[in-house]
């Protein structure tokens, strides 16, 4: 008998929910909710270019109308019956967490703070907090701390406790009103199945372990003579927090009575621990050893596993190293570009000029042809440098440079972004053999990927499903219900049987991979120069070498 698996996908403008054949890896139908509150669902501050949050009602709201969605459409699809759903698992941006009270109600449902900005969901790319992460990152330094090991060595601002110390510090109020503070990936999880109780939700590992500097070899969290030199009331919330923490093939409890009947399901059916999106989307994707995912939206994240049993070395400027963070048994490796997508809308929005119009005519341009460099840091630089004060830089241009030059330039600035990341890792013995690209500009520019093959010297492959994020959630829901209710003992037999790529693979272009050898040089000169304190090096030769290199496509062009 056929057996169905629901992946719920909570990301930055929107919820999709995804119904999946088990047995063959067919998504039977989609639904997508688009978030109803602030700025396409990002709720902004006039007054404060780094805020960043999100209302929980369109979170509430979402899975409802996403889950009943998606349901229907499947209920045509022949075959199909709900009963035949055996699990539902769940992936969210990250870090994004929601002060809530003592039943984990969010204090953003209150009618006292309903027009409080900081009493809402605190979403992954608000920066807000990056003096607070330059404290922290200072005080485990000094004290020697072990925390910041395996998430390269600097807190970010998009991380859990740089957010709730920056609450504690400009609203008392809100802060001394939570009793507790969960994340997004947590909340969902907990909703669904009705253990909404702080104290008794089963957190994620994934969550824990790269943003809240969570690592049993310490004890868990922080402890709480770090917590209190920052502030004792932060000292006081971590008995508040968690002790322990889960991977997402662990069944969070069975869905409510509430929600089985209002999607039609049964109550038998079981809710994973949730995780990250990337996460989740790297298992989509078919993750292995060896093999790099990048899930490539408005930003990247670009995953890894390792075996456990294996040796690996605390790795500088990644996001984080936590075991069981992607798939149970292996160590998981996150790293990131804080803006890809992101910045081509910029440029959209700046040129007045679509995407298809762009891209049209930066494919008719040479690898050096524009004459351009440029550095991709317009959101801050995640991976390796974790600097959210860093900005985006573009030399070279002139009286007669056009917009699809500066358009490409961008492009091939995320491309020598992801070089610095695949770098880095094989300096610390992390091999990159085969790189799977998931998410809509993966799919969608042909121009993005083949000028990656040609910076990155490797092909890139793309996974099938576009949905990477959704389908790895429903892995998780399987793994968690059990072979014994139809599901999987692990997530690689899951992945094995769901997880395909496209036949179409983008193959590297030698002759361009000389080109950009030659202007990645540059670009790493300009990373480690404006990136770094120490680095001191005449800039002098860079606009010469662009002329130069510009006059050499463009000959060999004619």
């Amino acid at each position: 008998m056929k057996k169905y698996s629901i992946g719920l996908d909570f990301g930055t403008n929107s919820v999709r929910a995804l119904v999946v054949d088990i047995s063959n890896g067919e998504e039977l139908s989609n639904y997508v909710f688009n978030y109803e509150k602030g700025d396409n669902g990002v709720i902004l501050d006039r007054n404060n270019p780094l805020v960043a949050r999100q209302h929980p009602i369109d979170y509430l709201k979402g899975l409802e109308v996403s889950i009943i969605g998606a349901l229907e459409q499947a209920d045509k699809v022949k075959g199909f019956k709900r009963s035949d759903v055996i699990g539902i698992g769940i992936d969210t941006t990250g870090s994004t967490p929601l002060p809530v009270d003592e039943k984990g109600i969010p204090l953003a449902l209150r009618k006292e703070f309903k027009n409080n900005i900081n009493a809402l969901a605190w979403l992954w790319k608000d920066h807000s907090s990056y003096k607070e992460a330059q404290e922290i990152t200072e005080l485990a330094k000094k004290k020697g701390e072990p925390y910041l090991n395996k998430c390269g060595g600097v807190y970010s601002s998009e991380w859990f406790f740089s957010k709730i110390l920056h609450c504690l510090r400009i609203d008392s109020k809100v802060f001394n009103s939570a009793y507790s503070w969960v994340e997004l990936a947590d909340f969902i999880p907990a909703v669904l199945t009705g253990k909404q109780n702080p104290i008794e939700i089963k957190r994620s590992i994934c969550a824990a372990g790269h943003k809240a500097m969570f690592n049993p070899k310490w004890g868990g969290l922080p402890s709480k003579e770090f917590l209190k030199h920052l502030d004792k009331r932060l000292a006081q919330l971590r008995d508040r927090l968690y002790e322990k923490a889960y991977t997402s093939d662990i069944k969070a409890g069975n869905l409510s009575n509430i929600y089985a009947k209002k999607f039609g399901l049964s109550e038998d059916v079981v809710v994973s621990v949730g995780a990250f999106d990337a996460h989740m989307g790297a298992v989509g994707a078919g993750i292995k050893p060896n093999t790099l995912v990048k899930i490539i939206g408005t930003s990247t994240c670009d995953m890894m596993v390792v075996p456990n049993s294996e040796k690996l070395a605390d790795i500088p400027g990644l996001c984080g190293i936590v075991d069981g963070s992607i798939i149970p048994g292996y160590f998981g490796l996150e790293a990131g570009q804080s803006a890809v997508g992101d910045i081509f809308n910029w440029f959209t929005r700046f040129s007045s000029m679509s995407h298809e119009i762009l891209t049209k005519k930066a494919a008719e341009l040479k690898p050096g042809e524009t004459g351009l460099l440029a550095l991709d840091w317009n959101n801050g630089n995640r991976t390796v440098l974790i600097d959210a004060e860093l900005s985006g830089l573009l030399i070279g241009q002139t009286l007669h440079t056009r917009p699809e030059e500066v358009y490409r330039t961008l492009i091939e600035a995320t491309a020598f972004g992801a070089r610095v990341i695949i770098d880095r890792f094989e300096e610390y013995g992390v091999k990159v053999k085969e790189i799977i690209n998931c998410g809509g500009i993966a799919e969608k520019n042909p121009l993005l990927m083949q000028i990656y093959a040609d910076v990155l010297n490797k092909p890139m492959k793309v996974s099938k499903s576009s949905q990477t994020c959704a389908l790895g959630a429903a892995i998780f829901g399987a793994v968690a219900a059990g072979k014994g209710k139809g599901g999987f003992d692990k997530v690689e037999d899951a992945q094995r049987v769901i997880c395909k790529l496209k036949d179409t693979v983008y193959k590297p272009n030698l002759r361009n991979n000389k080109i950009y050898e030659k202007i990645f040089k540059l670009y790493k000169e300009l990373h480690d120069v404006f990136g770094t304190k120490n680095y001191k090096k005449n800039l002098y030769h860079v606009m010469k070498e662009l002329i130069k290199i510009k006059n050499e496509a463009i000959n060999n062009k004619k």
